[in-house]
């Protein structure tokens, strides 16, 4: 549960300051430090650190106020991206949150515009930090009850950034779960609980259900696990009718389908991962929880859209069931894949997934999945690669990077790529054993699966940074809920 927000249009005063025991001061640039409350304290401590008034836009500033109040100085950038502000609020936060205080206070000055940009970046940033990731640890620090903002007062209560940072979340709290406690059958009941909560439908399509349907592709991973509890969840919600993306109305629905890998473990199978990269992979299911966090954020917003969620869970064992290099496999449309490399599984369960979501005709279909190791090669763990069928979605996915903080490089992916797919036993070879551009070839491989259907897939390598990332101060970082919330409502209609 996010802490209570509480607002006052009117700034701070020294009185309240030196009783809030945690502050954050949210100030624009200027050539000299302004008079604000603490502003003595201030400029004493950065007399005694040596430090010029433009270190407070690169690096936040802490002083210890009569009374003992925490408070942190920091500048806001007025051309600052949405990035760069969030980077810049989360420092300057987690000198207070390193104390794990209970009450918290926000105060931004200024200009409207500026108050407005910065109040909302460090509500964004005080909320989704608050709530504490699952954890086994036999001692638990203070959970943050309240977050009060002074400077500032929304028209609607921050709704669109409190559904963001419950939707973010979720996400995270999915994500770091261990293997032993997110199987895919306990999954399934967590998804069925959500779908209560936030008013959603949902469909499952077992492994015996995919096994008959042909879903050959799903089920050549799922049948390596002793449990029998893989399945494809289809998790539809329908917003209110009105003009906006994807709207619902005039006799005719736009439909928008975001599809996940939920893996809940990967042991790369047959070809077996070596320790250091099987650690972590119980975080492989992070696409499926980035769908569901998109699902939660839509509907606490409430947004005009008919959206689907489709997710893929399974895990990738190792045992004599366990699917085997040079196998051919029949995939739900007919397409007949090589395996070569168990350890790509995560395309095999996408295939099958992006059929039955093409299958119910949506005019969008975006998928996120950790796929592949060369996208974390090609970018490291501070962006995600995305793919798009044409440059129209192409801009449309920069720009929801722009706006949400959560950056994005567009990659090509070039039909002469197919060649290193031919195969001389099957339709097309499920990876190639060289694993040059395997970005690449794992969404040429993809493309097949999605007919004509417009498609965005997103390679997740921004899902996780050691140190946290944007607004986000844990490794897990729920990258993508933000930008596919920004992409829902930059759709046109």
């Amino acid at each position: 549960m996010l802490p209570k927000l509480t607002e006052n249009k009117h700034e701070i005063t020294v009185k309240i300051l030196q009783a809030a025991g945690h502050v954050l001061l949210l100030l624009p640039v200027s050539k000299s430090l302004p008079d604000v409350p603490g502003s003595v304290e201030l400029k004493a401590t950065m007399k005694r650190r040596d430090l010029k008034i433009d270190a407070l836009t690169k690096s936040p500033v802490a002083v210890q106020l009569p009374g003992g109040t925490l408070a942190v100085y920091a500048m806001l950038k007025a051309d600052a991206s949405t990035f760069e502000t969030h980077e810049q609020v989360r420092r300057a936060l987690a000198l207070l949150l390193a104390e794990h205080p209970k009450a918290l206070t926000l105060a931004v000055f200024g200009e409207a515009e500026f108050t407005t940009r910065a109040a909302e970046a460090a509500v964004y940033t005080a909320l989704v930090n608050a709530v504490p990731l699952p954890s086994r640890k036999s001692k638990t620090d203070a959970v943050l009850k309240t977050v009060q903002l002074f400077g500032h007062q929304s028209a609607d209560g921050f709704a669109r950034v409190q559904a963001l940072a419950e939707g973010n979340v979720l996400t995270r709290s999915l994500t770091v779960q261990g293997p032993d406690e997110l199987t895919p059958g306990v999954y399934r009941k967590r998804i069925k609980a959500l779908a209560k909560q936030y008013g959603w439908t949902v469909e499952e399509y077992g492994f015996d259900k995919l096994k008959k349907m042909g879903a050959g592709a799903f089920c050549a991973v799922a049948q390596g696990s002793p449990a029998k509890d893989a399945a494809i969840v289809r998790i539809s919600y329908k917003g209110p009718k009105g003009k906006g993306a994807g709207v619902r109305g005039q006799g005719s629905e736009k439909k928008v389908a975001f599809v996940g890998k939920g893996i809940c473990f990967d042991t790369g199978g047959h070809n077996l991962k070596p320790a250091k990269y099987m650690q972590g992979m119980h975080e492989d299911m992070n696409g499926s929880a980035v769908v569901l966090g998109i699902l939660a954020a839509t509907s606490k917003m409430k947004l005009p859209v008919v959206l689907e969620g489709w997710v893929a869970l399974a895990e990738n064992h190792i045992s004599p069931q366990a699917y085997r290099q040079n196998e051919v496999i029949t995939a739900l449309n007919g397409t007949t894949i090589e395996v070569v490399h168990t350890d790509a599984e995560g395309r095999m369960v996408l295939a099958d997934t992006l059929t039955l979501a093409a299958k119910a005709k949506p005019d969008l279909i975006a998928d996120f999945a950790t796929l592949t190791g060369s996208m974390h090669y090609a970018l490291g763990s501070r962006m995600s690669g995305v793919f798009a069928t044409s440059s129209a979605l192409a801009h449309q996915a920069s720009r929801a990077a722009t706006s949400s903080g959560e950056r994005i490089v567009v990659f090509p992916y070039p039909e002469d790529y197919d060649s290193s797919l031919d195969s001389t036993v099957a339709d097309v070879k499920q990876c190639s054993m060289e694993g040059e551009a395997d970005h690449i070839l794992a969404t040429r491989f993809l493309s097949r699966f999605v007919g004509d259907t417009p498609w965005l897939h997103m390679d997740l390598s921004g899902h996780s940074c050691k140190g946290g990332l944007g607004a986000v101060m844990s490794d897990a970082n729920g990258f993508g809920v933000a930008w596919g919330v920004a992409l829902l409502e930059g759709l046109p209609g």
